[in-house]
């Protein structure tokens, strides 16, 4: 068995989008994936699965949430080693900062650094991004709602053909520990 987190994008925001957390449980039995546990309300769910590979799970989830709530929702799905290796690849002092300074973009597939090359990084200093696999950090010292380095980097010409989803400091490390093999 394999512990995966399903990060999806852009749902209970606003009063939007609803997809109640019990019933997304319920939903992710329902296909089979066993242990299944959610992290606060805007959509992470963890759970086992002894079959199928990430891009697969999450197309499965996708379908299911589409078909159960009548709107599309995107999903990525990652097991514990990606989730850890994101965590302790952090090029900025994490232990140092507030949780709301700290925040991971997770992609769908790999991107370069071209993707970003007409960001002027220096107009946006203290805030900073740094790339990862299939990840991009930000630093943002006032937090992400006052970031305009964060604007920036979500615009939609940037993440073209991306599917791409953030969590703050603490989601990224409470997935790690949701993620992570029982301990005999």
């Amino acid at each position: 068995m394999t512990t995966y987190a399903a990060l999806l994008r852009g749902i209970n925001v606003g009063g939007n989008r609803k997809v109640p957390m019990a019933e997304l449980r319920d939903l992710m039995e329902e296909l089979g994936h066993g242990a299944v546990r959610t992290y606060l309300q805007s959509g992470q769910a963890v759970f086992s699965r002894d079959r199928g590979d990430e891009e697969s799970l999450a197309a499965e989830l996708a379908a299911a949430i589409e078909k159960r709530f009548g709107f599309a929702a995107d999903v990525i799905v990652r097991g514990h080693d990606y989730l850890r290796a994101v965590a302790e690849a952090c090029p900025f002092p994490a232990a140092d900062l507030q949780p709301k300074q700290l925040h991971v973009t997770y992609f769908s597939a790999p991107v370069t650094e071209d993707r970003y090359a007409g960001i002027d990084r220096a107009a946006f200093l203290p805030e900073e991004f740094a790339l990862g696999d299939r990840a991009l950090y930000l630093y943002a010292p006032d937090g992400l709602g006052r970031s305009k380095l964060a604007e920036q980097l979500s615009r939609p010409r940037l993440n073209k053909d991306l599917t791409a989803t953030s969590r703050n400091w603490n989601t990224v490390l409470k997935l790690v520990e949701m993620t992570a093999p029982a301990r005999d």
